[in-house]
């Protein structure tokens, strides 16, 4: 296509689809502009409008898809193919939120699909664009760990769904589509996978100990490349709504990404110290967005990796959904 604007749609309007929507109209508009919105609740609809008046509001997918280059999917993930295969039969680019499905063999069965028709697809994995992420790899390359040994994953969360996702909790807190895996586990997962190679799961397990409810701990030991990660989640031991870490180690030393956005060296005492730079999630989430939205602009475009454009391939995300999906089973 050509350089003209690129006209994002949008299918969904909860937590993420909101996210994504005013980092949108805040963008360049010389580089992407908002489409409008649909999502199938009345009541999203009313809050939208409410909201952002200024918004164009679509009376259905397809309505917001004819009126798009490429279709944002923030609604449940049991929906996300089919809003997906929608977008590529009519030639959009579609970028996705996670997971890709919940469905292995489908999701699957859509890469390999995507792959031979060369539909533009990306997965809103927003590590890929993380400023913390870039410190890391720097520290890295500079020999603060010396080869790495390890990866371990913490997650860990007050309560489940996290309080600002307690609208959504019918499904969020689910068996079918929900659970903290699902929703915050796979971008650790993906984080693994970009860094140091292929996912291999090793050993798993789950606790579902509330009838009905999603899951309450995980624990899993896996391999991405060669490396040993160890992945560990658990809901109620944290007085925080929401706490994670993801530690590289080596002989050298450890380097870690803390609360999605804080990358921390270890000093020789023991203690952690933070990049010059480290900004608190809320207010490093508008910067990364940002560099997401770009990479989607390129992507409609078809700028492929040599570009810089390197958002999530939807086989990172059908590999790490796999991985997820699995843990879950138990």
């Amino acid at each position: 296509m050509s350089s003209a604007s690129v006209r994002l749609g949008f299918i969904g309007y909860g937590i993420m689809g909101e996210r994504l929507l005013r980092a949108a109209l805040n963008h360049d508009p010389a580089v992407l502009t908002v489409a409008g919105v649909w999502d199938p609740s009345a009541p999203a609809m009313a809050r939208l409008k409410s909201d952002l008046p200024q918004v164009m509001q679509h009376a259905s997918s397809d309505a917001v898809t004819a009126a798009s280059d490429c279709l944002y999917i923030a609604s449940p993930p049991a929906s996300h193919l089919t809003y997906a295969r929608a977008a590529f039969a009519k030639g959009l680019a579609v970028f996705c939120e996670k997971p890709l499905a919940v469905d292995v063999a489908d999701a699957d069965a859509f890469v390999a699909e995507a792959q031979k028709s060369k539909a533009r697809g990306g997965i809103n994995f927003p590590f890929a664009s993380s400023f913390a992420v870039d410190q890391l790899r720097e520290w890295m390359a500079e020999g603060v760990t010396g080869d790495v040994q390890r990866i371990d994953i913490e997650i860990g969360f007050a309560a489940w769904p996290r309080p600002w996702q307690v609208d959504a909790v019918n499904w969020l807190d689910a068996r079918a589509q929900g659970g903290f895996t699902r929703e915050v586990g796979s971008h650790f997962l993906f984080l693994a996978r970009r860094l140091f190679g292929p996912l291999s799961l090793q050993s798993h397990s789950v606790a579902y100990p509330e009838a009905g409810k999603s899951e309450r701990s995980i624990a899993a030991a896996l391999t991405a490349g060669s490396l040993p990660v160890s992945l560990s989640g658990v809901v109620g031991e944290t007085d925080k709504p929401d706490h994670n870490i993801f530690r590289i180690s080596g002989p050298n030393g450890a380097i870690r990404l803390r609360d999605w956005s804080i990358a921390e060296k270890q000093e020789k005492d023991g203690s952690w110290r933070e990049a010059p730079d480290a900004l608190p999630n809320e207010k490093m989430r508008p910067l990364v967005l940002k560099r997401q939205l770009d990479k989607v602009a390129a992507l409609t475009r078809g700028a492929g990796e040599e570009s810089g454009q390197d958002l999530a391939k939807l086989s990172e995300a059908a590999e790490v959904q796999r991985m997820v999906e699995t843990i879950l089973k138990g």
